[in-house]
């Protein structure tokens, strides 16, 4: 039991949470401005590969982050796009997102090396110790500039949200975007910003995932996505609340892997693999942290 909470627990944590917390974080971003954002999946598909494709290319792990993040603000302007200016229905946006990420994705892998499973590896940043111990894996993890940028920009975001005047515009359209107009807001230009930092958080959970594998997979972001949009909702649309969940379901997969380790080769270790997502299930028909979402969500200007 004392493993559950040990230092080489928390390392893992962390590491398994970072592509969870950015795509939530990224996903409150995308709906406090109004939009409803499903595509979370593709954008971190998307980041994750355009990370690994570019980084693979020219051998610089600094370029693949700054590519992956520029698709994924791409990808979620797109979105941003197709719901605003053609009022496209954002759930009908979303899912063809998604799937144009997956197929996308996996034709890609076939044009560019060959493969419909698996990209070339990839040295991902290394930093700190090299050494097996809890305390060797936590400092790599900590050190990792990925996972610096990722913490920095979720711990700024609630700061954003309640302090600046780009977050008070952003909350503004999310909650009444006809009143956020007659108050002289453009309600357009603000949801396509909030929109493109959503994009480049999400993202950035990607190639956090693509660089953590040294190697991009296949529909590696496994629900990835979806477990990030139903942290939007139990967190009532707050930043640091849907980190923080992110973070216990981080912790929950981390205890899935241990306890699948212990039970190695027997039925257990099967059924062990739902428990975050058991978890996640019994949180939303408990409906937990249940808040109202914001007013203006999926609304536009009339």
């Amino acid at each position: 039991m004392s493993s559950l909470f040990s230092v080489a627990m928390l390392a893992e944590t962390l590491r398994i949470s970072a592509p969870y917390a950015c795509a939530a974080v990224g996903g409150v971003w995308a709906e406090r401005a109004g939009i409803v954002q499903i595509g979370l999946e593709g954008v971190l598909l998307s980041g994750a590969f355009a990370a690994v494709a570019v980084a693979v290319a020219s051998g610089s792990m600094a370029l693949g982050l700054a590519a992956g993040v520029a698709l994924g603000v791409g990808v979620s302007m797109l979105h941003a796009t197709l719901v605003e200016k053609t009022r496209i229905d954002a759930v009908v946006s979303g899912i063809a997102l998604n799937l144009l990420a997956f197929s996308a994705t996996r034709l890609a892998l076939r044009a560019l090396y060959d493969s419909a499973s698996n990209s070339p590896s990839i040295a991902g940043f290394r930093f700190g110790p090299t050494g097996t111990s809890g305390t060797d894996m936590l400092l790599r993890t900590l050190l990792d500039p990925v996972t610096v940028i990722a913490v920095l920009a979720i711990a700024a975001s609630p700061f954003v949200f309640a302090e600046t005047r780009f977050g008070l515009r952003v909350r503004a359209v999310g909650e009444n975007p006809t009143a956020a107009r007659a108050a002289g807001i453009n309600v357009s230009r603000t949801r396509l910003a909030a929109l493109a930092v959503s994009g480049a958080m999400t993202a950035l959970g990607g190639v956090h995932l693509a660089f953590d594998q040294h190697r991009f997979e296949s529909g590696m972001s496994g629900g990835r996505g979806f477990i990030a949009l139903a942290a939007v909702v139990l967190s009532g649309w707050r930043p640091a609340r849907a980190a923080v969940l992110c973070l216990a379901f981080g912790w929950l997969e981390a205890v899935q892997l241990r306890l699948q380790d212990v039970s190695r080769g027997s039925s257990l270790a099967t059924l062990t693999q739902l428990l975050p997502y058991v978890a996640t299930l019994l949180v939303l028909a408990l409906g937990l942290g249940r808040r109202a979402a914001p007013a203006g969500l999926g609304r536009h200007a009339e």
